[in-house]
């Protein structure tokens, strides 16, 4: 097969303690799927799971300098638990799901919350706010061999040394097997899928220079620089 230009290198993730990376497929996301940052975005009752995508080279693999970007003046963060996957297939039972996994990381959903906003208020889609460049840093994979399933532990994001989100895991109102079996009836999922499984309370505003740091217990950490 000849391509008229070259095609784009597969994106790829690193694995904690390996020389071994990870391939994307694609990376979905979860919204709202803790209670407190529900609240926060205007909704009072625990929703069914619902999704949306982010392109995989939206991703910034372990993290360092991430360039702030254009068309917003309200970046927000949301730093998430996120889900490498194995191995897929459509309909998949809960107690099956886990058998999917490979991995966690700590994960930064970066989002321009003035676009969503307008994208809510005219119907329109949300992708221009979610799935812009660099919009998804995301740390090193732990596997499960390591450190097993993780289903409680805090969740923390500091911006400039000052505590901004803070919730456990626990708090989740879909866990990880929920949220893989209820995907897979919309998509067929595959290895090297991952999830960002949603964020707790305390979305902010960040600006150029602000240096975010965010983790997971058990997991990792994660840190950032809006350049």
């Amino acid at each position: 097969m000849r391509y008229i230009f070259p095609p784009a290198a597969t994106v790829h993730v690193p694995i904690a303690r390996s020389e071994a990376v990870f391939p994307v497929h694609r990376v979905y996301c979860v919204g709202r799927n803790y209670a407190d940052h529900a609240a926060e975005m205007g909704a009072d009752t625990r929703e069914p799971p619902f999704f949306f995508s982010k392109p995989a080279d939206a991703l910034v693999a372990g993290g360092g300098k991430v360039p702030y970007p254009p068309a917003t003046v309200n970046l927000q963060h949301e730093v998430e638990l996120v889900v490498a996957l194995a191995a897929g297939g459509t309909d998949i039972a809960v107690e099956q799901a886990l058998v999917c996994v490979f991995g966690y990381a700590v994960g930064i959903d970066l989002t321009r919350r003035d676009l969503q906003q307008l994208a809510k208020d005219k119907g329109h889609p949300w992708d221009m706010a979610k799935g812009f460049d660099h919009s998804a840093p995301i740390a090193a994979l732990q596997p499960v061999d390591a450190i097993g399933h993780p289903t409680r532990g805090t969740i923390w994001l500091k911006v400039n040394g000052q505590s901004r989100q803070h919730g456990n895991l626990v708090q989740m109102s879909w866990n990880v097997a929920e949220i893989i079996s209820k995907l897979s009836t919309y998509v067929r999922l595959t290895a090297g899928d991952l999830i960002f499984t949603g964020t707790p309370a305390g979305v902010s505003t960040v600006t150029r220079g602000d240096q975010l740091i965010a983790g997971i217990d058990g997991v990792g950490e994660l840190s950032i620089t809006l350049a």
